[in-house]
């Protein structure tokens, strides 16, 4: 077949300039990287070499410089400049003060997302942990505990977006009388269910079965720390308990729980900051629609699809505002049980 040297000229030129920004992007970031670490030579071997009084206060600030100006940059500089843009319009060119947290607070949209999220919140966490007690319990009766674990433990290992498209085929639905290629769909099948629905489009089951995401992702997080506090709590105490008559669910509830309950609260509410950031699921298999809109995904829609910054920002900063007491909780726990150890 003749080649038509007409189109193979421009085609040329065209891979020809792709590959000289290619280099001329991979050079200027190799070098960029060869700078900072040649600055970063620099400064340590005069450091080495500096003595007398000036010796300590120097080892302090590059140790300590580097990690500030790490945190300034890329937490309170950004979280700065959100907070302000909540207080101007759509373009950030004018002040408007709280309308938009006012918008937030009153709007009826927003408030089935604050409420798709306040589910998010309760359901997702409480499910993953519950699991991961239980496993962490059931596994560690089992020969081969190791190997158990590791799978359970596995989708730990897969990021939310990967997750997200495993289960967009397991909930994949054709119509009636097409072959059924997504699991649950097959199982309906399997089970006399004719023409099962459009899984993802069902409200508000669809919620649900987002949720499974996260759970199946967490629960082997879940499982591995707690099942970690169980074989911690001294033998001692738990012979005790048997010798007082305490087994089974009693032995669980009144020694099993109260002594791993610090840890079972540090999960709980870890994977509760972790749900409400849980942008990616939403993102990946509705994209908020068919009514499965989350705070952190409708954050995203505001400010990088319909371009209003100030109330994205301003759901940014409610977001922020709801994670930032779980984290000051979860820091006070752990120093109130290493206080008491």
């Amino acid at each position: 077949m003749p080649t038509d040297t007409r189109l193979a000229g421009p085609a040329l030129q065209l891979a020809d300039s792709l590959w000289q920004d290619a280099a001329v992007k991979f050079g200027n970031t190799g070098g960029a990287v060869l700078g900072f670490v040649g600055i970063l030579l620099a400064v340590f071997f005069a450091a080495g070499r500096a003595t007398g009084r000036f010796s300590r206060p120097l080892a302090i600030a590059l140790m300590l410089g580097p990690a500030i100006v790490l945190l300034l940059t890329g937490l309170v500089v950004p979280l700065v400049r959100t907070v302000v843009l909540s207080f101007l319009d759509a373009d950030s060119a004018s002040f408007v003060g709280g309308k938009n947290y006012a918008w937030a607070l009153t709007s009826s949209p927003i408030h089935g997302v604050l409420l798709n999220t306040l589910l998010w919140l309760v359901i997702a966490p409480l499910a993953a942990t519950g699991l991961g007690l239980a496993l962490a319990l059931m596994v560690d009766r089992m020969r081969g505990q190791a190997v158990w674990k590791s799978l359970i433990f596995m989708p730990m290992a897969v990021s939310l977006v990967a997750a997200s498209l495993i289960f967009k085929l397991v909930y994949e639905s054709r119509g009636a009388g097409q072959n059924q290629v997504g699991l649950l769909s097959q199982l309906a099948v399997a089970l006399g269910w004719d023409d099962p629905p459009n899984w993802i489009l069902s409200q508000p089951l669809n919620n649900f079965l987002l949720m499974a995401v996260l759970i199946w992702v967490q629960t082997g997080f879940a499982m591995v720390v707690l099942s970690a506090a169980i074989k911690a709590i001294p033998d001692e105490i738990t012979e005790a308990a048997r010798l007082d008559g305490a087994t089974g669910l009693r032995l669980f509830l009144h020694v099993t729980v109260p002594m791993i309950r610090t840890t079972l609260v540090v999960v709980l509410t870890t994977i509760m900051i972790i749900t409400l950031k849980a942008f990616d699921i939403v993102r990946t298999m509705t994209g908020g629609n068919y009514g499965t809109q989350v705070l952190a995904n409708e954050m995203y829609s505001q400010s990088f699809e319909q371009y209003n910054y100030g109330r994205g920002s301003a759901l940014a900063v409610i977001l922020f505002l709801a994670v930032v007491p779980l984290v000051v909780y979860n820091i006070a726990l752990l120093r109130k049980e290493r206080a008491t150890r």
